[in-house]
Protein backbone atom coordinates (compact mmCIF):
# COMPACT_ATOMS: atom_id res chain seq x y z
CA UNK A 1 0.00 0.00 0.00
CA UNK A 2 1.58 3.38 -0.99
CA UNK A 3 1.62 5.93 1.69
CA UNK A 4 1.41 9.61 0.10
CA UNK A 5 2.53 13.03 1.84
CA UNK A 6 1.08 16.49 -0.44
CA UNK A 7 3.59 18.93 0.48
CA UNK A 8 1.35 22.48 0.05
CA UNK A 9 -1.88 22.42 1.13
CA UNK A 10 -2.92 25.21 -1.54
CA UNK A 11 -6.03 24.55 -3.97
CA UNK A 12 -3.88 21.96 -6.53
CA UNK A 13 -2.32 20.09 -3.34
CA UNK A 14 -6.02 19.94 -1.31
CA UNK A 15 -7.36 18.74 -4.85
CA UNK A 16 -4.47 16.16 -5.82
CA UNK A 17 -4.57 14.93 -1.90
CA UNK A 18 -8.75 14.43 -2.58
CA UNK A 19 -8.37 12.40 -6.01
CA UNK A 20 -5.60 9.78 -4.39
CA UNK A 21 -7.63 9.66 -1.52
CA UNK A 22 -10.99 8.93 -3.56
CA UNK A 23 -8.11 6.15 -5.71
CA UNK A 24 -7.73 4.31 -2.80
CA UNK A 25 -4.50 5.68 -1.14
CA UNK A 26 -3.14 6.78 2.00
CA UNK A 27 -3.01 10.48 2.02
CA UNK A 28 -1.03 12.85 4.41
CA UNK A 29 -0.91 16.82 3.57
CA UNK A 30 1.41 18.92 5.37
CA UNK A 31 0.98 23.06 5.30
CA UNK A 32 2.93 25.53 6.92
CA UNK A 33 -0.54 27.28 7.75
CA UNK A 34 -2.17 25.70 10.66
CA UNK A 35 -5.36 27.21 10.26
CA UNK A 36 -5.70 25.92 6.86
CA UNK A 37 -4.64 21.80 7.94
CA UNK A 38 -7.44 22.68 10.48
CA UNK A 39 -9.58 23.20 8.17
CA UNK A 40 -8.86 19.98 6.34
CA UNK A 41 -9.74 18.02 8.92
CA UNK A 42 -13.25 19.41 8.71
CA UNK A 43 -13.19 18.38 5.26
CA UNK A 44 -12.68 21.84 3.86
CA UNK A 45 -9.97 24.24 2.80
CA UNK A 46 -11.91 27.41 2.94
CA UNK A 47 -8.98 29.31 1.57
CA UNK A 48 -8.63 27.98 -1.15
CA UNK A 49 -11.05 25.55 -2.38
CA UNK A 50 -13.83 26.52 -0.39
CA UNK A 51 -17.03 24.97 -0.41
CA UNK A 52 -15.53 21.66 -1.82
CA UNK A 53 -16.19 18.93 0.52
CA UNK A 54 -12.95 16.71 0.91
CA UNK A 55 -12.85 13.06 1.23
CA UNK A 56 -12.29 11.09 4.82
CA UNK A 57 -9.23 10.08 5.05
CA UNK A 58 -7.08 12.50 4.28
CA UNK A 59 -4.61 13.25 7.77
CA UNK A 60 -2.75 16.86 8.39
CA UNK A 61 0.77 17.20 9.46
CA UNK A 62 2.19 20.20 11.47
CA UNK A 63 5.91 18.67 10.99
CA UNK A 64 7.54 18.40 7.30
CA UNK A 65 9.53 15.69 8.65
CA UNK A 66 7.51 13.59 10.29
CA UNK A 67 5.16 14.07 7.11
CA UNK A 68 7.53 12.68 4.67
CA UNK A 69 9.00 9.93 6.72
CA UNK A 70 8.22 6.10 5.52
CA UNK A 71 6.38 7.66 2.02
CA UNK A 72 6.60 6.18 -1.24
CA UNK A 73 5.78 9.27 -3.06
CA UNK A 74 5.74 12.80 -2.21
CA UNK A 75 4.07 16.54 -3.71
CA UNK A 76 5.38 19.11 -4.10
CA UNK A 77 2.55 21.19 -4.27
CA UNK A 78 4.48 24.69 -3.34
CA UNK A 79 5.09 27.75 -5.44
CA UNK A 80 8.39 28.15 -7.13
CA UNK A 81 9.87 31.11 -5.73
CA UNK A 82 9.36 29.15 -2.26
CA UNK A 83 10.71 25.61 -3.16
CA UNK A 84 13.80 25.89 -2.59
CA UNK A 85 13.09 27.22 1.20
CA UNK A 86 10.80 24.24 1.83
CA UNK A 87 13.09 21.32 0.34
CA UNK A 88 15.60 22.59 2.73
CA UNK A 89 13.77 21.92 5.74
CA UNK A 90 13.47 18.45 5.14
CA UNK A 91 16.31 16.07 6.65
CA UNK A 92 17.46 13.54 4.11
CA UNK A 93 17.18 11.10 6.73
CA UNK A 94 13.58 10.71 6.74
CA UNK A 95 13.34 9.92 2.98
CA UNK A 96 13.64 6.62 1.74
CA UNK A 97 15.96 5.74 -1.07
CA UNK A 98 13.13 4.13 -2.95
CA UNK A 99 10.84 7.17 -3.03
CA UNK A 100 9.27 8.80 -5.58
CA UNK A 101 9.20 12.92 -5.62
CA UNK A 102 5.84 14.45 -7.75
CA UNK A 103 6.63 17.79 -8.63
CA UNK A 104 3.59 20.28 -9.88
CA UNK A 105 4.83 23.43 -9.19
CA UNK A 106 4.56 25.39 -12.73
CA UNK A 107 7.80 28.19 -12.78
CA UNK A 108 10.76 29.90 -13.01
CA UNK A 109 13.17 30.68 -9.39
CA UNK A 110 13.65 34.34 -10.44
CA UNK A 111 17.10 34.36 -8.20
CA UNK A 112 19.16 32.03 -10.79
CA UNK A 113 16.82 30.78 -13.59
CA UNK A 114 15.97 27.59 -12.24
CA UNK A 115 13.66 24.76 -13.22
CA UNK A 116 11.86 22.76 -10.13
CA UNK A 117 13.56 19.46 -11.45
CA UNK A 118 17.24 21.57 -10.90
CA UNK A 119 15.75 23.04 -7.40
CA UNK A 120 14.55 19.96 -6.43
CA UNK A 121 18.41 17.89 -7.22
CA UNK A 122 20.64 21.16 -5.77
CA UNK A 123 18.81 20.82 -2.31
CA UNK A 124 18.07 17.05 -2.13
CA UNK A 125 20.01 15.36 -4.41
CA UNK A 126 19.50 12.05 -6.48
CA UNK A 127 15.94 10.76 -5.95
CA UNK A 128 13.16 9.72 -8.63
CA UNK A 129 11.61 12.78 -9.83
CA UNK A 130 8.75 13.42 -11.93
CA UNK A 131 6.45 16.42 -13.53
CA UNK A 132 2.84 16.51 -13.26
CA UNK A 133 1.44 19.00 -15.75
CA UNK A 134 -1.15 19.77 -18.14
CA UNK A 135 -4.75 22.02 -18.30
CA UNK A 136 -5.59 21.39 -15.00
CA UNK A 137 -7.66 23.97 -12.96
CA UNK A 138 -7.49 22.49 -9.50
CA UNK A 139 -11.44 23.48 -9.19
CA UNK A 140 -12.42 21.88 -11.90
CA UNK A 141 -10.66 18.38 -10.44
CA UNK A 142 -11.98 18.56 -7.10
CA UNK A 143 -15.43 18.83 -9.02
CA UNK A 144 -14.45 15.49 -10.90
CA UNK A 145 -14.61 17.57 -14.13
CA UNK A 146 -12.41 14.97 -16.69
CA UNK A 147 -9.01 16.31 -17.09
CA UNK A 148 -5.88 14.77 -18.73
CA UNK A 149 -2.33 15.60 -17.96
CA UNK A 150 1.15 14.34 -18.46
CA UNK A 151 3.72 13.00 -16.26
CA UNK A 152 7.81 13.15 -17.14
CA UNK A 153 10.47 12.54 -15.03
CA UNK A 154 13.80 11.16 -15.28
CA UNK A 155 12.80 7.38 -14.48
CA UNK A 156 10.31 5.58 -16.90
CA UNK A 157 9.44 3.15 -14.34
CA UNK A 158 8.33 6.56 -11.84
CA UNK A 159 6.31 7.79 -14.82
CA UNK A 160 4.24 4.59 -14.89
CA UNK A 161 3.58 4.06 -11.36
CA UNK A 162 2.60 7.35 -11.45
CA UNK A 163 0.64 7.48 -14.01
CA UNK A 164 -1.20 4.47 -12.32
CA UNK A 165 -1.98 5.61 -9.04
CA UNK A 166 -3.19 8.77 -10.01
CA UNK A 167 -5.64 7.80 -13.39
CA UNK A 168 -8.96 7.38 -12.83
CA UNK A 169 -12.28 7.47 -14.36
CA UNK A 170 -12.16 11.48 -14.48
CA UNK A 171 -8.67 11.73 -14.47
CA UNK A 172 -6.28 10.51 -16.99
CA UNK A 173 -2.12 10.73 -17.15
CA UNK A 174 -0.44 9.90 -19.96
CA UNK A 175 3.82 9.98 -19.97
CA UNK A 176 6.26 11.80 -21.57
CA UNK A 177 9.98 11.75 -20.98
CA UNK A 178 10.78 15.07 -22.05
CA UNK A 179 10.75 16.51 -18.19
CA UNK A 180 12.88 19.92 -19.94
CA UNK A 181 10.29 20.27 -22.28
CA UNK A 182 7.50 19.63 -20.02
CA UNK A 183 8.52 22.14 -16.58
CA UNK A 184 9.27 24.76 -19.40
CA UNK A 185 5.74 24.54 -20.70
CA UNK A 186 4.42 24.88 -17.67
CA UNK A 187 6.34 27.89 -16.45
CA UNK A 188 6.49 30.05 -19.62
CA UNK A 189 2.74 29.46 -20.15
CA UNK A 190 1.57 31.52 -17.37
CA UNK A 191 3.13 34.42 -18.82
CA UNK A 192 0.41 34.57 -22.06
CA UNK A 193 -2.25 33.98 -19.60
CA UNK A 194 -1.82 37.53 -18.11
CA UNK A 195 -1.68 38.99 -21.87
CA UNK A 196 -5.17 36.50 -22.37
CA UNK A 197 -6.69 38.48 -19.31
CA UNK A 198 -5.68 42.00 -20.59
CA UNK A 199 -7.73 41.30 -23.85
CA UNK A 200 -10.39 39.98 -21.94
CA UNK A 201 -10.79 43.24 -19.74
CA UNK A 202 -10.55 45.23 -22.76
CA UNK A 203 -13.66 43.30 -24.16
CA UNK A 204 -13.14 39.98 -24.94
CA UNK A 205 -11.49 40.18 -28.34
CA UNK A 206 -11.84 36.68 -29.84
CA UNK A 207 -9.76 37.50 -32.93
CA UNK A 208 -6.59 39.61 -30.32
CA UNK A 209 -7.07 36.08 -28.10
CA UNK A 210 -6.63 33.69 -30.86
CA UNK A 211 -3.70 35.29 -32.43
CA UNK A 212 -1.99 35.71 -28.53
CA UNK A 213 -2.69 32.11 -28.13
CA UNK A 214 -0.71 31.21 -31.44
CA UNK A 215 1.91 33.42 -31.57
CA UNK A 216 2.47 32.37 -27.90
CA UNK A 217 3.24 29.43 -28.63
CA UNK A 218 5.78 30.20 -31.44
CA UNK A 219 7.60 32.02 -28.44
CA UNK A 220 7.52 28.91 -26.08
CA UNK A 221 9.04 26.74 -28.66
CA UNK A 222 11.89 28.95 -29.01
CA UNK A 223 12.56 29.12 -25.71
CA UNK A 224 11.78 25.67 -24.84
CA UNK A 225 13.97 24.61 -27.42
CA UNK A 226 16.51 26.49 -27.20
CA UNK A 227 17.08 24.24 -23.76
CA UNK A 228 16.62 21.15 -25.70
CA UNK A 229 12.75 20.39 -25.55
CA UNK A 230 11.26 18.64 -27.96
CA UNK A 231 8.63 20.68 -30.43
CA UNK A 232 6.14 17.32 -30.50
CA UNK A 233 6.00 18.31 -26.10
CA UNK A 234 4.95 22.02 -26.42
CA UNK A 235 2.34 20.97 -28.99
CA UNK A 236 0.90 18.32 -26.21
CA UNK A 237 -1.35 18.78 -23.23
CA UNK A 238 1.96 20.67 -21.02
CA UNK A 239 2.52 23.22 -23.74
CA UNK A 240 -0.74 24.15 -26.18
CA UNK A 241 -3.19 22.40 -23.62
CA UNK A 242 -1.63 24.25 -20.45
CA UNK A 243 -1.89 27.33 -22.92
CA UNK A 244 -5.42 27.65 -24.16
CA UNK A 245 -6.64 26.47 -20.53
CA UNK A 246 -5.15 29.45 -18.75
CA UNK A 247 -5.42 31.79 -21.45
CA UNK A 248 -9.14 31.38 -21.48
CA UNK A 249 -10.91 30.03 -18.06
CA UNK A 250 -12.19 31.94 -15.73
CA UNK A 251 -9.96 29.89 -12.72
CA UNK A 252 -6.55 30.87 -13.93
CA UNK A 253 -5.06 33.53 -11.13
CA UNK A 254 -2.53 34.61 -14.16
CA UNK A 255 -5.70 35.64 -16.78
CA UNK A 256 -7.11 37.71 -13.73
CA UNK A 257 -4.31 39.69 -13.07
CA UNK A 258 -3.78 40.96 -16.38
CA UNK A 259 -7.40 41.71 -16.90
CA UNK A 260 -7.31 43.75 -13.09
CA UNK A 261 -3.80 45.63 -15.04
CA UNK A 262 -6.01 46.41 -18.09
CA UNK A 263 -8.92 48.40 -15.76
CA UNK A 264 -6.26 50.29 -14.34
CA UNK A 265 -5.09 48.71 -11.22
CA UNK A 266 -0.93 48.48 -10.03
CA UNK A 267 0.09 44.99 -9.78
CA UNK A 268 0.88 45.46 -6.19
CA UNK A 269 -2.99 46.60 -5.86
CA UNK A 270 -3.66 43.05 -7.68
CA UNK A 271 -1.10 41.08 -5.76
CA UNK A 272 -1.98 42.34 -2.05
CA UNK A 273 -5.77 41.24 -2.82
CA UNK A 274 -4.86 38.10 -4.25
CA UNK A 275 -4.77 34.40 -2.07
CA UNK A 276 -3.09 32.48 -3.90
CA UNK A 277 0.13 32.94 -6.56
CA UNK A 278 -0.01 33.93 -9.55
CA UNK A 279 3.57 32.36 -10.77
CA UNK A 280 3.55 34.22 -14.38
CA UNK A 281 4.34 37.34 -12.47
CA UNK A 282 7.78 35.92 -11.64
CA UNK A 283 8.22 34.03 -14.67
CA UNK A 284 8.21 36.94 -16.82
CA UNK A 285 10.66 38.96 -14.99
CA UNK A 286 13.24 35.56 -15.27
CA UNK A 287 12.40 35.00 -18.58
CA UNK A 288 12.89 38.27 -19.78
CA UNK A 289 15.79 38.95 -18.17
CA UNK A 290 17.20 35.34 -19.67
CA UNK A 291 15.81 35.62 -23.34
CA UNK A 292 17.43 39.32 -23.72
CA UNK A 293 20.64 37.61 -22.68
CA UNK A 294 20.18 35.06 -24.95
CA UNK A 295 18.95 36.79 -27.92
CA UNK A 296 15.71 34.63 -27.86
CA UNK A 297 13.28 36.48 -30.08
CA UNK A 298 9.69 36.86 -27.37
CA UNK A 299 8.53 39.93 -28.61
CA UNK A 300 4.99 39.55 -26.84
CA UNK A 301 6.52 38.12 -23.75
CA UNK A 302 8.99 40.98 -23.37
CA UNK A 303 5.25 43.30 -23.51
CA UNK A 304 3.61 41.83 -20.83
CA UNK A 305 7.18 42.02 -18.90
CA UNK A 306 7.23 45.82 -19.68
CA UNK A 307 3.49 46.38 -18.51
CA UNK A 308 4.11 44.12 -14.92
CA UNK A 309 7.39 46.27 -14.18
CA UNK A 310 8.14 49.33 -16.33
CA UNK A 311 4.47 51.00 -16.38
CA UNK A 312 3.84 50.32 -19.96
CA UNK A 313 0.35 50.82 -20.78
CA UNK A 314 -1.33 47.69 -21.90
CA UNK A 315 -3.08 49.53 -25.33
CA UNK A 316 0.53 50.73 -25.97
CA UNK A 317 1.68 47.71 -25.31
CA UNK A 318 -1.25 45.87 -27.65
CA UNK A 319 -0.35 48.54 -30.76
CA UNK A 320 3.50 48.43 -30.55
CA UNK A 321 2.91 44.30 -31.45
CA UNK A 322 0.76 44.79 -34.21
CA UNK A 323 2.85 47.60 -35.89
CA UNK A 324 5.98 45.49 -35.34
CA UNK A 325 7.91 44.83 -38.71
CA UNK A 326 6.06 42.73 -40.65
CA UNK A 327 7.30 38.96 -41.39
CA UNK A 328 6.87 35.64 -42.49
CA UNK A 329 4.92 33.07 -39.88
CA UNK A 330 7.92 30.72 -38.96
CA UNK A 331 8.37 29.15 -36.16
CA UNK A 332 11.97 30.11 -35.78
Amino acid sequence: MNRITVLGAGSWGTAIAALLTKNGYKVTIWDRNPEILEDIKQRENKKYLPQIHLPKGITVERNINQSVENSNIVILAIPVQHLREVLSTIEKKNIQRETIFVNLSKGIEISNLKLPNQIFEEVLGKYRYCTLSGPSHAEEVSENVPTSVVVSGNSQEANNIIQKIFSCETFRVYSNTDLIGVEISSAVKNIYAIGAGVIDGFGKWDNTKAALITRSLVEIIRYGSHYGGNKETFMGLAGIGDLVVTCTSTHSRNRYVGEMLSKGKTLEQILKKMTMVAEGVYTAKAVYNDARKKNIEMPIAFKIYEVLYTGLNPKKAIYELMTRELKSELFY
